[in-house]
């Protein structure tokens, strides 16, 4: 469906510029540029980038008379559209300790005023709101992205600093409900995307899958469930784990997921004792899978992880509500978005039909269809305007400094 200018979409561009400088607020100066690795980008980073992106898709090309904010920006801030230029070292974007920060809030309104008002000129061009909608969405997962990002930086102080003071609601630790299984009967299903609204390319053509019978839990894995593995010898059991995860975990000498430290996890409140009732999080697809055969149970593919939502359709609670953690679960299906993303023992590859966009832009999802694995649901850090059953996030299985948790699934009969 064409998408048109007007106020809603003028509304929406402005309600998540404002979010992305809002999530900083917890920031001093000096953790603006914090880079702990390669894969976490810095805060000024991605205020920046995500400005790169209205300005090298939309004012650029398609805003005549357009100054340019600053030419060496569009090197800069580039991330990964080889089809727009060169980039700058992705593992060098700590050093950039100019632009100022000032130099980048002042970017982002210079991209802002000129924005605006093709946003609200009915007779714009028709593209301009298409690539706007798209670099909300696009901006949105960039939020996300600056949580896990700078919990990652921060985790590696060891002051355990927080980038919030913890809600009261926090506070108390619970009873997780006890574990049980949905029932589903499989048969023939429809996959993919299936409104009017918003969807990336990836979650694109809608098409029919065979589902043979199958249950789900009602709830991600624990922290006390996923601490019984590791009693177990978890880390320490070959047979558990597939060839590539246990290479990994020799070498790197994982003993628990990322940010446990004894009885205690950090977490973007700080360094807090880990809640046993709450959802395992930060954990790898490696883990995920090596959890689930312990359990005797395995991964839910990303078709029946999207039936089974589907079927439920709880509602989803996104970073609006103010947590920066996972919260424990309630009794029932619970928790498919709104705690942690869960992984799905599918590869990220293309549905039946799929085609990527033409030019740089098509290079948004299409080029990653390699040797990753799909993730479902959605953590408390995700907007909410993004959590829906269709979505489909993906990452490297041994990638955990995501809000990264395990569900489990097995055959019925």
């Amino acid at each position: 469906m064409p998408v048109a200018p007007g106020s809603a979409l003028s509304d929406a561009f402005a309600a998540t510029r404002a979010a992305s400088v809002d999530a900083c607020a917890g920031l001093e100066n000096e953790d603006y540029g914090l880079q702990a690795a390669a894969f976490a980008s810095p805060p000024k980073w991605h205020l920046a980038h995500t400005t790169w992106f209205f300005e090298t898709f939309i004012l650029r090309p398609l805003s005549p008379g357009y100054r340019v904010f600053h030419p060496a920006f569009e090197v800069l801030f580039n991330s990964y559209y080889n089809g727009v230029g060169e980039q700058h070292p992705r593992s060098q974007r700590g050093l950039l300790s100019r632009p100022t920060l000032d130099e980048v809030l002042a970017y982002r309104e210079h991209v802002d005023s000129a924005l605006r008002p093709l946003l609200d000129d009915p007779a714009a061009d028709p593209a301009i709101a298409a690539r706007c909608r798209l670099g909300i969405e696009h901006e949105r997962q960039h939020q996300e992205l600056f949580y896990t990002d700078i919990k990652y930086s921060l985790a590696a102080n060891p002051l355990a600093p927080a980038l919030a003071e913890a809600p009261a609601v926090e506070a108390a630790a619970t009873i997780a409900p006890a574990p049980a299984w949905l029932t589903f009967e499989g048969g023939l299903v429809e996959t993919g995307h299936d409104g009017d609204g918003f969807a990336f390319d990836n979650e694109l053509p809608r098409h029919r899958s065979w589902l043979e019978p199958f249950r789900l839990a009602t709830r991600p894995v624990t922290n006390g469930e996923y601490q019984a593995f590791v009693d177990d010898g978890g880390y320490q059991r070959p047979e558990l784990w597939l060839a590539d995860g246990w290479e990994l975990v020799q070498r790197e000498h994982w003993h628990a997921p990322l940010y446990w430290r004894g009885g205690e996890e950090f977490t973007l409140y700080g360094q807090r004792e880990r809640d046993s009732a709450a959802p395992v999080i930060h954990v790898s697809g490696y883990e995920a899978d090596a959890y689930a055969r312990w359990a005797g149970a395995r991964l839910p593919t990303e078709t029946e992880w999207e039936a089974g939502a589907a079927a439920l359709a709880p509602g989803p609670v996104g970073v609006e509500a103010g947590r920066l953690h996972p919260h424990p679960a309630v009794p029932g299906p619970a928790q498919f978005y709104g705690a942690c993303w869960q992984w799905t023992a599918s590869a990220y590859g293309p549905y039946p039909g799929f085609k990527a966009g033409a030019g740089a832009i098509g290079e948004y999802n299409g080029k990653f269809m390699c040797n990753q694995w799909v993730l479902r649901g959605g953590a408390c850090v995700t907007p909410a305007g993004q959590l829906r059953h269709s979505y489909r996030n993906f990452f490297y299985p041994a990638d955990r400094w995501q809000f990264s948790g395990i569900r489990l699934a097995a055959d019925h009969g």
